[in-house]
């Protein structure tokens, strides 16, 4: 009889199949082994500034203060210093031309980890490149960030900053209280070991930021106030203002302090730097992966008026004071940045044996007062931080205590800038 085509297909077609998936499996299994197992995805990553020095106009002869710095810089280096706060893997630097009104030619520039004084570590040297170039202009009322440099920093990390401007520059754009050695010398010496030369200033010069390529789950804290936040008082060369101190408290937690404090500055006025709501968009709120702003300004508003700052200026009422604050948390609460309030701090005696030994006067510390209640009681900011209660003598509230002031009566010392970062709830700030 013959057999059913359809019967044998069916007893044959299981043996050939279970051959070829032997075969597979095996190929497989082999496989298996010589394969490595899959690594793990890099973490995702992105860029966040490190540090900033907030951008000021240079100011005339007329002016309290001199600028120490040259008013025009040729075939000049720059080697300027810098204490990051959160490290990464890559980096790149911004150089601002905010307050010039003629194009800024750089002819190079380093950066390199930096060692004492003027001198690099050996071996971390690496050139600057702006669009895959050397050199480059930097346009009037403009930043110009950098290309991104293969040179890893760990946080806190301290680098050196250089930069060659071969043509006739106007010093029009600085910092002026940078609280750091900065050195100047003739020629490009941005690849020099070290920098040897007389010509020194603690401004800061056409830096404005550094940025670091750190993971994405990394945060930002924005300082915004005035020569207390910008470290007046505070060791040159210590990193030793109150931001620094809470730098070093939060890397650890990924998150980075950058202090865009400006000596001099008001919460309304102009001079030493605009006003804080001309610069707030600049300052904090372009910052990337900003999580929260700490306003610590309103001082020089209610002293300057009257002396030799603004010997006709007109001090601001509370209320104006307060609009200003309000304007703030507007713009930040939109951009969905926490705002934290900090109260100013006691001033009586300030600034003795100077022309400017009229900045405190009782009538300038009711405002005071009057301005930090509202601070303390308004609920208006999203947390409060109270430096005055903190700084303030028991036994003479109008004054610091001793063991916090500078010397000078307004400005707190390196203790007191420990002091002040060391009191902050950290928890409080997210």
């Amino acid at each position: 009889m013959t057999a059913n085509p359809v019967a044998r297909l069916a007893i044959h077609r299981p043996s050939r199949w279970l051959a070829w998936r032997h075969r597979f499996i095996a190929l497989t299994l082999a496989a298996s082994v010589a394969v490595p197992a899959v690594v793990k995805a890099a973490e995702p990553s992105s860029w966040i500034g490190s540090w900033t020095a907030s951008p000021q106009p240079t100011w005339g002869s007329d002016f309290a203060f001199p600028t120490n710095i040259p008013a025009t810089l040729q075939d000049q280096t720059i080697r300027q210093v810098a204490r990051i706060s959160l490290g990464g893997k890559r980096i790149r630097i911004v150089l601002s031309n905010e307050y010039g009104s003629q194009p800024l030619v750089i002819g190079a520039a380093h950066i390199a980890l930096a060692a004492a004084g003027s001198a690099i570590v050996s071996g971390t040297d690496r050139p600057i490149t702006f669009g895959g170039k050397s050199s480059a202009v930097v346009l009037p009322g403009a930043p110009l960030v950098s290309d991104p440099v293969d040179l890893a920093v760990a946080p806190l990390a301290s680098v050196a900053v250089s930069v060659f401007l071969p043509k006739e520059t106007k010093a029009t754009t600085f910092h002026w209280d940078g609280r750091q050695t900065a050195y100047l010398v003739k020629g490009n010496q941005v690849a020099a070991k070290r920098i040897d030369t007389d010509t020194t200033t603690s401004a800061r010069i056409l830096l404005s930021g550094i940025q670091v390529e750190a993971t994405a789950t990394a945060g930002a804290v924005v300082a915004i106030g005035d020569s207390i936040t910008d470290g007046n008082g505070a060791t040159i060369d210590a990193n030793s203002r109150w931001p620094d101190f809470l730098a070093a408290r939060l890397a650890p937690r990924n998150v980075a302090v950058l202090n865009a404090g400006i000596s001099g500055a008001r919460l309304l006025g102009d001079r030493m730097g605009v006003n804080a709501p001309a610069r707030f968009d600049r300052d904090v709120l372009s910052q990337p992966q900003l999580k929260t702003v700490i306003v610590l300004l309103g001082i020089n508003d209610i002293s300057w008026p009257g002396t030799a700052f603004e010997p006709n200026g007109t001090r601001p009422s509370a209320d104006a004071l307060i609009a200003g604050y309000r304007q703030l948390i507007t713009r930040a609460h939109a951009r969905s940045v926490r705002v934290v309030g900090a109260t100013l701090t006691p001033f009586e005696g300030a600034l003795p044996g100077t022309p400017l030994d009229n900045y405190y006067q009782t009538y300038k510390d009711e405002l005071r007062q009057k301005i930090n209640a509202w601070i303390r009681t308004s609920g208006e900011f999203d947390a409060v931080l109270d430096f005055d209660a903190l700084l303030k003598d028991p036994a003479h509230p109008t004054r610091f205590k001793p063991e916090f002031d500078s010397g000078d009566h307004l400005h707190p010392g390196d203790r007191g800038n420990k002091a002040m970062a060391a009191a902050i709830d950290l928890d409080a700030l997210f």
